[in-house]
């Protein structure tokens, strides 16, 4: 893996005599008081401003504070006009800005694009506080408000869509943001190491425009440098050998040796492991254009393919693709950040409260997250509806012991209303602490999209034994009486450690642990790269051991998603005939939400298996987007549920499944509906339907009934 120089190695600039903000500005006043005429960055964000290392702005503010510079901020501001972007005056250096933790639409729209009552991460939860694609009209605000002041975007909802993207709620394929929202540079992933090095470099003087082929950022350019190779994969793959995707590492020798090369295959853009050499440094791929896949799904596939391909730090090239008469220049991932690095962007002073404007009001994000640890960031798992690895990267970047142990103490000695109960220490996997490739070289040089997708690669490291030494000498601090797990939690690799099971289940679950086998089908299953169920009942298993040897009830919740790409009718019956079986009956589900640039939202659009090959003749995948076909399969996770009762049985009637309805333990749904339901499809309250027909034993009761209850009367 390269290595990058250290993100606190810089000279500071000169406002560092100014010291630390007890919060960062959001007014002129709090500026007055800190004795600032001016900041050299302000940064505008879609949430409010709490001061917490789990809110992207207060990392990204407290980082650049460090290094000396002054750092305001402006939180959901009024975007009907540019006045609200002018309550800090023109920035020194640039404004940054990002729609907040969430991406704008996702936090706004449902599955089913409608509109959502509240927002977790607005004082009391109150919605509508953001505008659609907030990154586009902050940053066309910033511009009338300052026009020649730099804007840099940056945050899950502008690294999602840096390159031409498939956006859900208009169904169609959207530009880069880069264009969209009209921004001078674009920064993806967990922008630390980028944002610091064009802060100084903005600071001495660079323009805007001079700062390209820094890692981690997306421009534009008239034309590809002097000394670059451009390497052509604007159309599909031609037929021809490829290395299957299920078994790269067939044969280890071949990570460590150069692959053939035909002229056809340096053509082409081909899925199979290489040892970056000298040119491939200085080597751009050409994606297809904008004004083509938008046009063309197999395209847009193929384009999605290519550039999920380049997502490891160790062998990334950058992309180009052009948009009309502009050329988006993608550069390769940052460098993860060290464990001292991570330590030091942990260890800031952040004061771990909501701003003191907010008052008395509730902020649910940081009500759920004030008491929880974030150990490390990253995710190599690869799931293909989720965009982890496409924000924040594959290699796990995990916080020193004692970095943990410090904020958990900062916790437990400075919040007003610590209990003594730590909610959570995880991460984007609550697992993946520490675990890495066992060769950095063998690291550097893969291809894969997954470490345990189709298994547990051989060549990972799964010892979880610094993440039970972390739980022991957590639980051991004076005042902490309870550490829960409450991150996603990856089975297959606890699987790996029965040890960290035991410790998980005697200690640090409250009755129930969430965890997300998704589906129970190989169909859908394959298309998520997630493992099949018999790597849940070996966790199960072992859970249930462990549980019981400590003498605890306690259960499991499994997720699962509805309407995933590659998922059918039957598979989603066959679920539900699972969860019927196993007597789960869940409360939320959640239906797949095509978020930009994932690879799951690539089949969703193009009825494409990316994971494959792509071609012209490549065989089209079950995709369920109608809204009755999705509003089926979210049914089938609530069987149980009264008010799906009716589409269930139509729908079991066409699939010719009628037996599956009736009233015997042995059916899916009674073949009665009680009174008050309503009919999801029209929305009507359903009468109640019982059976026409008695039984003889029935019928002879029913008379003794009455007959009891007349002389009773009598009596």
């Amino acid at each position: 893996m390269q290595t990058a120089d250290n993100i606190f190695g810089y000279r500071k600039f000169w406002a560092q005599r100014y010291g630390v903000a007890p919060q960062l500005p959001m007014s002129q006043a709090e500026m007055d008081a800190l004795g600032w005429d001016s900041c050299d960055i302000i940064l505008v964000t879609g949430d409010a401003y709490v001061d917490h290392p789990s809110f992207g702005m207060a990392v990204i503010g407290r980082v650049l504070e460090a290094q000396g510079f002054r750092v305001g901020i402006i939180s959901q501001p009024d975007w009907q006009s540019a006045e609200d972007f002018r309550r800090l005056g023109r920035p020194n250096l640039f404004f940054g800005v990002t729609g907040g933790n969430m991406d704008s639409m996702v936090n706004r729209y449902t599955s089913d694009r409608k509109i959502r009552s509240n927002d977790a991460y607005t004082p009391d939860g109150e919605g509508g506080k953001r505008p659609d694609r907030a990154v586009n009209v902050y940053s066309h605000r910033c511009r009338e408000a300052f026009k020649n002041v730099p804007i840099i975007v940056g945050g899950i909802e502008a690294s999602l869509r840096r390159i031409a993207h498939y956006d859900y709620w208009q169904d169609k394929v959207r530009k880069s943001i880069l264009l969209d929202s009209k921004a001078d540079l674009l920064v993806y992933g967990n922008a630390e190491r980028q944002i610091v090095e064009i802060a100084h470099r903005l600071a001495t003087g660079e323009a805007i425009a001079d700062l390209k082929g820094i890692r981690g950022t997306v421009h534009f350019v008239k034309q590809i440098p002097q000394g670059w190779l451009e390497k052509d994969s604007s159309d599909v793959d031609q037929i021809g050998k490829i290395t299957p995707h299920s078994n790269p590492y067939q044969e280890l020798p071949d990570c460590e040796k150069k692959t053939e090369n035909t002229d056809q295959q340096e053509k082409v853009i081909q899925f199979q492991r290489h040892i970056p050499n000298k040119q491939r440094a200085q080597t751009v791929i050409r994606l297809p254009d904008y004004e083509k896949v938008k046009d063309d799904p197999v395209l847009y596939a193929h384009a999605s393919r290519v550039m999920h391909s380049e997502t490891n730090p160790g062998n990334a090239r950058a992309l180009i693709q052009r948009h009309g008469n502009r050329q988006v220049w993608i550069n390769p991932p940052p460098i993860p950040l060290t464990t001292p690095e991570m330590d030091g962007v942990f260890g800031l002073d952040y004061s771990r409260l909501p701003h003191k404007d907010y008052g008395q009001a509730n902020i649910p994000a940081f009500e759920m997250i004030q008491h929880s640890v974030n150990i490390m960031r990253g995710c190599f798992g690869g799931c293909t509806f989720c965009s982890i690895t496409e924000h924040e990267g594959r290699i796990i970047q995990s916080r020193s012991e004692d970095s943990i142990i410090k904020e958990i103490e900062s916790i437990r000695d400075v919040s007003p209303n610590f209990t003594g109960h730590i909610s959570d220490l995880g991460g984007p996997t609550a697992n993946m602490y520490r675990l890495a490739c066992k060769d950095p070289k063998i690291e550097a040089s893969c291809r894969r999209l997954s470490c345990v997708f189709p298994g547990i690669c051989h060549n990972l490291n799964t010892d979880h034994t610094p993440l039970i030494k972390l739980y022991r000498r957590a639980r051991k601090l004076p005042g902490i009486k309870k550490i829960l797990i409450a991150s996603g939690l990856r089975y297959d690799l606890a699987a790996e450690s029965p040890e960290y099971i035991k410790e998980l289940a005697t200690h640090h679950v409250g009755g129930y642990l969430k965890i997300a086998p998704e589906h129970t089908e190989q169909g859908p299953l394959s298309k998520m790269m997630k493992p099949g169920m018999g790597t849940y009942y070996r966790f199960k298993k072992l859970f249930d051991k462990y549980s019981q040897a400590a003498g605890k009830e306690q259960y499991l919740i499994p997720y699962f998603i509805a309407a995933h790409p590659g998922t059918k009718d039957e598979d989603m019956l066959n679920l539900a005939i699972w969860l019927k079986q196993n007597d789960f009956r869940a409360d939320q589900v959640q239906a797949f939400l095509p978020s930009p640039m994932s690879i799951a939202t690539s089949m969703y659009h193009s009825g494409l298996n990316t994971l494959e090959k792509v071609n012209r003749k490549a065989a089209e995948m079950s995709i369920p987007k109608g809204i009755k076909q999705r509003r089926l399969h979210k049914a089938f996770l609530r069987y149980h549920d009264p008010n799906n009762w009716p589409i269930l049985r139509e729908a079991l009637k066409k699939m010719g499944r009628a037996d599956l309805i009736g009233n015997g333990k042995q059916h899916l749904i009674p073949s009665y509906q009680p009174k008050g339901a309503t009919d999801k499809k029209s929305g009507k309250v359903v009468k109640p339907q019982f059976r026409k027909f008695k039984t003889k034993y029935t019928q002879e009761n029913s008379r003794k009934n009455t007959r009891n209850k007349k002389k009773a009367r009598q009596n």
